[in-house]
C-alpha cells in the first residue's frame, strides 16, 4: 500500500486523533486526522483551480508551518511533484533550482518577496508564482474557500511516478534533483516502520527542517504513516525541547549531532526526565564518540545512530532492540542490501577493509532529473547505487563509515581519513569542533588541513594539537596545518560543508 493511501486510511480510521499540534509563539494549532484529510482535499481543488497537472513541479519555498504540509501533501495527491526548497537559498541557488526544474507553480512566502522577485521576474511566463502568508491560517483558509468545487483525482497508484523532487547539496558540482517515487517513498517508510517499532501512541516531537529528507519523509512522513501524533516546533530551542519531551509525554525524537549537543548542554539537561521516551536518533552527520557518551550519562539514553541520502533515505540503522554502536551506523534496514567494494575496480571487499560503500533495494531514487549521464554514473550495471561514501563491514555485518570518498585525502601515496583525525582531535579538550581537509601540495600530492573550533575562553596552540596527534595517530596522519576559525561552515542540518572549505582554504 503507497503511503499516500495508507494515509487516508489513517485519516479515516482515527479521525478524531491529533495528527498534528503545530506550537507556534502567535498561534498554536490541532490538526485531527480527518482536518487534516479535509484540508489537504480543498488544498487540491485549490490547486487545481490554479492549472496544475500530473508531472509538474510545484516548488514550495516557505517557513515550517501546516500550509506548507498541507501543500506538499497535495501536490503528491494530485500526482505533481513536490519540490521543497530552503528558504535560506541565494537568489543564485533559488534561480538555478527553479530554472532547472522547470518549476510550473512556485508558492512563495510573502514576507521574502523583495528576495524572491527578482528571481521570478526572470522566470518564463510559462510559471507561475503566487505568495502565501503561511503562518496566517486564515490567508491560506481564504484562497481555499474561493476556489471552485473540483471532483478530486484518484490517488496515484504507478509506484514508478515521482513524488518528490530534493536537490542534492552539489559539493560535486551543480547540485542535482533527485527523483523520488511513491514507490521510494513507501519501501522505505515500511522499512523504517518495522526496524524502529513505529506506533500509533507515539508522540513526535519534531525540531527539524521540512525541505530535506530527515525532517520531511524520515520524520514527518513516518510518522503520518503510522498515525502517530507530531508536535511541530517551528525552529530548535533546546531549553523549550527539553520541556516540550518532558511535558507532552513525548516518546520519539529525531535530531542531528549539533542539536543533541546544544541538550546536552543546555543549563535544564540534568534535572530532565525522559524515562518515557523509547527512541531518539541522529543522523545527517556523524555522531562523535564523546556525544554518545555523554548523552548516555545525561539522559540515560542511548542515540540510535543511521545512515541514509537525498536519494535513498534511509539505509543502515543500529537496531532498536540490540547494540547500538558507538562510531557504527548499524545494519541494513529490512530489504536493503548493503557491500564495500574497491573504488576503482568495484570487486567485492573482505570485511574489515576500507571501500566504497554501495547500496541496492526499493528505497533507491530514480535518478536526477533531465541528467541521464549523471544517473547512468551513479548505478552499476547491476543496479547497485554508487554511494561515494567510504567504510567498511565488521564481520558481524555491523558498517563504519570512514567519510565521503572526495574527502579521502591521499598525502605521500598513502591514505588519510579525515574521520580518524578529527576523532583525535576531539579527545583534545580545548577542541570544540574540528574539521579534515586535504589541500594541494607539491611535495606530498595533499597535505593534511585541519580546521579547528576552540573552546571558548580556551587557549591552545598548533603546535600542541599536532603533539597531541602524534600520541595517538601515525606521523603522516598528525596535521601539516592547523587554523583556529570562529565557526564552521555548516547546511541546513549542521552538517560540515568541507567543499566550502576546501574551497576557501587551499587556494591561499
Amino acid at each position: 500500500m503507497l503511503f499516500l493511501t495508507r494515509l487516508t486510511q489513517n485519516c479515516a480510521l482515527h479521525p478524531h486523533k491529533t495528527a498534528i499540534e503545530f506550537i507556534h509563539p502567535q498561534r498554536s494549532q490541532v490538526v485531527s486526522y480527518s482536518q487534516l484529510e479535509a484540508r489537504v482535499q480543498q488544498t487540491i481543488g485549490w490547486l487545481l483551480s490554479l492549472g496544475v497537472q500530473p508531472g509538474d513541479r510545484v516548488a514550495l519555498q516557505l517557513p515550517k508551518c501546516l500550509t506548507f504540509i498541507y501543500l506538499h501533501l497535495a501536490v503528491m495527491r494530485l500526482g505533481a511533484i513536490s519540490l521543497p526548497l530552503n528558504p535560506d537559498y541565494p537568489q543564485r541557488e533559488l534561480a538555478y533550482f527553479l530554472t532547472d526544474s522547470g518549476t510550473t507553480l512556485f508558492l512563495a512566502d510573502a514576507a521574502a518577496q523583495s528576495h524572491v522577485a527578482p528571481v521570478v521576474a526572470e522566470m518564463p511566463a510559462s510559471s507561475q508564482t503566487i505568495y502565501l502568508h503561511p503562518t496566517r491560517d486564515d490567508d491560506f483558509a481564504a484562497r481555499l474557500d474561493a476556489a471552485p468545487a473540483a471532483v478530486l483525482p484518484r490517488l496515484p497508484a504507478d509506484p514508478h511516478q515521482t513524488a518528490l523532487m530534493i536537490y542534492t547539496s552539489g559539493t560535486t558540482g551543480q547540485p542535482k534533483g533527485a527523483e523520488i517515487t511513491h514507490g521510494n517513498l513507501t519501501a522505505n517508510l515500511n522499512a523504517l516502520h518495522q526496524a524502529w517499532g513505529w506506533r500509533e501512541d507515539d508522540v513526535l516531537l519534531h525540531v527539524l527542517p521540512i525541505f530535506h529528507v530527515h525532517g520531511l519523509v524520515v520524520a514527518l512522513h513516518g510518522a503520518l504513516h503510522a498515525a502517530a501524533t507530531t508536535i511541530l516546533l517551528p525552529r530548535f530551542v533546546a531549553a523549550q525541547t527539553l520541556e516540550t519531551l518532558m511535558q507532552r509525554r513525548c516518546t520519539v525524537f529525531m535530531a542531528v549531532p549539533t542539536i543533541h549537543r546544544r541538550l546536552v548542554e543546555c543549563p535544564t539537561a540534568a534535572a530532565c526526565d525522559l524515562s518515557h521516551m523509547r527512541l531518539l536518533t541522529s543522523g545527517s552527520d556523524r555522531l562523535p564518540d564523546d556525544l554518545f557518551y555523554r548523552f548516555q550519562q545525561t539522559f540515560g539514553h542511548t542515540l540510535l545512530e543511521r545512515y541514509g541520502m537525498t536519494e535513498t533515505g534511509m539505509n543502515l540503522s543500529n537496531p532498536l532492540t540490540g547494540e547500538r554502536r558507538v562510531g557504527s551506523v548499524g545494519l541494513p534496514l529490512p530489504g536493503v542490501e548493503a557491500r564495500i567494494v574497491h573504488p576503482e575496480t568495484e570487486e567485492l571487499l573482505p570485511d574489515g577493509q576500507v571501500g566504497e560503500l554501495q547500496i541496492r533495494g526499493p528505497h533507491v531514487f530514480k535518478g536526477y532529473w533531465q541528467m541521464p549521464g549523471k544517473t547512468a554514473a551513479a548505478f552499476t550495471p547491476d543496479g547497485w547505487l554508487r554511494t561515494g561514501d567510504l567504510g567498511l563491514r565488521q564481520p558481524d555485518g555491523y558498517f563504519t563509515l570512514k567519510g565521503r570518498a572526495k574527502d579521502l585525502i591521499i598525502t605521500g601515496g598513502l591514505n588519510v581519513y579525515p574521520p580518524e583525525v578529527e576523532l583525535a582531535l576531539a579527545d583534545h579538550p580545548a577542541v570544540a569542533a574540528s574539521a579534515v581537509i586535504g589541500c594541494p601540495d607539491p611535495e606530498w600530492g595533499e597535505r593534511i588541513v585541519a580546521v579547528i573550533v576552540p573552546q571558548p575562553g580556551v587557549t591552545v596552540t598548533a603546535a600542541a594539537l599536532r603533539e597531541h596527534c602524534r600520541q595517538q595517530l601515525a606521523n603522516y596522519k598528525v596535521p601539516r596545518t592547523i587554523l583556529f576559525v570562529n565557526d564552521l561552515p555548516r547546511n541546513a542540518l549542521g552538517k560540515v560543508q568541507k567543499a566550502q572549505l576546501r574551497q576557501t582554504l587551499c587556494q591561499k
